[in-house]
Protein backbone atom coordinates (compact mmCIF):
# COMPACT_ATOMS: atom_id res chain seq x y z
CA UNK A 1 0.00 0.00 0.00
CA UNK A 2 0.97 3.64 -0.21
CA UNK A 3 3.10 5.17 2.53
CA UNK A 4 2.59 8.75 1.37
CA UNK A 5 -0.60 10.60 2.26
CA UNK A 6 -1.90 14.07 2.90
CA UNK A 7 -1.73 15.51 6.41
CA UNK A 8 -4.56 14.77 8.81
CA UNK A 9 -5.17 18.53 9.10
CA UNK A 10 -5.59 18.89 5.32
CA UNK A 11 -7.92 15.90 5.16
CA UNK A 12 -10.02 17.32 8.03
CA UNK A 13 -10.29 20.65 6.19
CA UNK A 14 -11.31 18.87 2.99
CA UNK A 15 -13.90 16.81 4.84
CA UNK A 16 -15.43 20.00 6.20
CA UNK A 17 -15.44 21.56 2.71
CA UNK A 18 -17.03 18.46 1.22
CA UNK A 19 -19.76 18.38 3.88
CA UNK A 20 -20.52 22.08 3.33
CA UNK A 21 -20.61 21.61 -0.45
CA UNK A 22 -22.87 18.57 -0.03
CA UNK A 23 -25.30 20.52 2.14
CA UNK A 24 -25.31 23.47 -0.28
CA UNK A 25 -26.07 21.23 -3.26
CA UNK A 26 -28.87 19.43 -1.43
CA UNK A 27 -30.39 22.77 -0.47
CA UNK A 28 -30.13 24.05 -4.06
CA UNK A 29 -31.72 20.90 -5.42
CA UNK A 30 -34.64 21.09 -3.01
CA UNK A 31 -35.19 24.75 -3.84
CA UNK A 32 -35.01 24.15 -7.60
CA UNK A 33 -37.33 21.17 -7.40
CA UNK A 34 -39.84 23.12 -5.33
CA UNK A 35 -39.72 26.05 -7.78
CA UNK A 36 -40.18 23.69 -10.70
CA UNK A 37 -43.20 22.09 -9.04
CA UNK A 38 -44.74 25.49 -8.33
CA UNK A 39 -44.22 26.57 -11.94
CA UNK A 40 -45.65 23.37 -13.38
CA UNK A 41 -48.77 23.45 -11.20
CA UNK A 42 -49.25 27.15 -11.98
CA UNK A 43 -49.08 26.57 -15.73
CA UNK A 44 -51.36 23.54 -15.65
CA UNK A 45 -54.00 25.54 -13.78
CA UNK A 46 -53.91 28.29 -16.37
CA UNK A 47 -53.96 26.04 -19.45
CA UNK A 48 -57.66 26.51 -19.84
CA UNK A 49 -57.26 30.28 -19.98
CA UNK A 50 -55.77 30.38 -23.46
CA UNK A 51 -51.99 29.99 -22.99
CA UNK A 52 -50.15 30.29 -26.30
CA UNK A 53 -48.52 27.10 -27.63
CA UNK A 54 -45.16 28.88 -27.74
CA UNK A 55 -45.40 29.58 -24.02
CA UNK A 56 -46.21 25.94 -23.40
CA UNK A 57 -43.15 24.87 -25.41
CA UNK A 58 -40.99 27.36 -23.56
CA UNK A 59 -42.22 25.97 -20.24
CA UNK A 60 -41.35 22.45 -21.36
CA UNK A 61 -37.87 23.60 -22.39
CA UNK A 62 -37.38 25.32 -19.02
CA UNK A 63 -38.40 22.14 -17.19
CA UNK A 64 -36.01 20.08 -19.31
CA UNK A 65 -33.14 22.44 -18.50
CA UNK A 66 -34.01 22.29 -14.81
CA UNK A 67 -34.01 18.49 -14.87
CA UNK A 68 -30.62 18.51 -16.58
CA UNK A 69 -29.20 20.84 -13.91
CA UNK A 70 -30.67 18.69 -11.14
CA UNK A 71 -29.07 15.63 -12.73
CA UNK A 72 -25.67 17.33 -12.79
CA UNK A 73 -26.05 18.38 -9.17
CA UNK A 74 -27.00 14.81 -8.24
CA UNK A 75 -23.85 13.54 -9.97
CA UNK A 76 -21.79 16.05 -7.95
CA UNK A 77 -23.46 14.84 -4.75
CA UNK A 78 -22.52 11.24 -5.59
CA UNK A 79 -18.92 12.31 -6.19
CA UNK A 80 -18.84 14.19 -2.88
CA UNK A 81 -20.30 11.22 -1.02
CA UNK A 82 -17.69 8.94 -2.62
CA UNK A 83 -14.93 11.36 -1.55
CA UNK A 84 -16.27 11.33 2.01
CA UNK A 85 -16.23 7.55 1.93
CA UNK A 86 -12.62 7.59 0.70
CA UNK A 87 -11.75 9.81 3.67
CA UNK A 88 -13.27 7.26 6.04
CA UNK A 89 -11.36 4.44 4.32
CA UNK A 90 -8.06 6.34 4.40
CA UNK A 91 -7.94 6.50 0.59
CA UNK A 92 -8.68 10.19 0.07
CA UNK A 93 -6.26 11.95 -2.25
CA UNK A 94 -4.96 8.77 -3.86
CA UNK A 95 -5.46 8.44 -7.61
CA UNK A 96 -7.75 5.51 -8.36
CA UNK A 97 -5.92 4.78 -11.62
CA UNK A 98 -2.25 5.18 -10.69
CA UNK A 99 -2.29 4.92 -6.88
CA UNK A 100 -0.22 8.13 -6.82
CA UNK A 101 -0.91 10.99 -4.45
CA UNK A 102 -3.21 13.60 -5.99
CA UNK A 103 -1.56 17.01 -5.53
CA UNK A 104 -3.01 19.11 -2.74
CA UNK A 105 -3.61 22.07 -5.09
CA UNK A 106 -5.83 19.87 -7.30
CA UNK A 107 -7.82 18.71 -4.29
CA UNK A 108 -8.25 22.30 -3.14
CA UNK A 109 -9.81 23.15 -6.51
CA UNK A 110 -11.75 19.88 -6.95
CA UNK A 111 -12.14 18.39 -3.46
CA UNK A 112 -13.76 15.22 -4.82
CA UNK A 113 -11.10 14.53 -7.47
CA UNK A 114 -10.47 10.82 -8.05
CA UNK A 115 -7.47 11.10 -10.37
CA UNK A 116 -4.28 13.04 -10.93
CA UNK A 117 -4.47 15.47 -13.84
CA UNK A 118 -2.51 13.09 -16.08
CA UNK A 119 -4.74 10.12 -15.26
CA UNK A 120 -7.88 12.24 -15.77
CA UNK A 121 -6.61 13.37 -19.19
CA UNK A 122 -5.84 9.77 -20.18
CA UNK A 123 -9.23 8.64 -18.96
CA UNK A 124 -11.03 11.32 -20.98
CA UNK A 125 -8.91 10.67 -24.07
CA UNK A 126 -9.70 6.96 -23.96
CA UNK A 127 -13.40 7.56 -23.31
CA UNK A 128 -14.16 10.09 -26.01
CA UNK A 129 -13.92 13.10 -23.72
CA UNK A 130 -16.19 11.56 -21.12
CA UNK A 131 -15.35 12.47 -17.56
CA UNK A 132 -17.25 9.44 -16.29
CA UNK A 133 -16.36 7.23 -13.42
CA UNK A 134 -13.49 4.79 -13.17
CA UNK A 135 -14.57 1.19 -12.75
CA UNK A 136 -12.49 -0.66 -10.19
CA UNK A 137 -13.96 -3.92 -11.46
CA UNK A 138 -12.69 -3.61 -15.04
CA UNK A 139 -10.26 -0.76 -15.67
CA UNK A 140 -9.73 -1.91 -19.29
CA UNK A 141 -13.37 -1.20 -19.99
CA UNK A 142 -13.06 2.49 -19.14
CA UNK A 143 -9.81 3.59 -20.68
CA UNK A 144 -6.93 2.42 -18.49
CA UNK A 145 -5.74 -0.62 -20.46
CA UNK A 146 -2.31 -0.71 -18.85
CA UNK A 147 -3.49 -0.46 -15.25
CA UNK A 148 -3.82 -3.30 -12.76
Amino acid sequence: MINIKHSDEFIAQQKSRLLDLHDDLIEQMHGAAADSLKDSTGSSESKGSGIHQGDSGSDACDREQMLHLLSQEQDAIYEIEDALQRIEQGLYGICEATQELIPQKRLEVIPFARFTVQAQEEFEKNNGGSAGRYSKEDPKQVGFPHRR
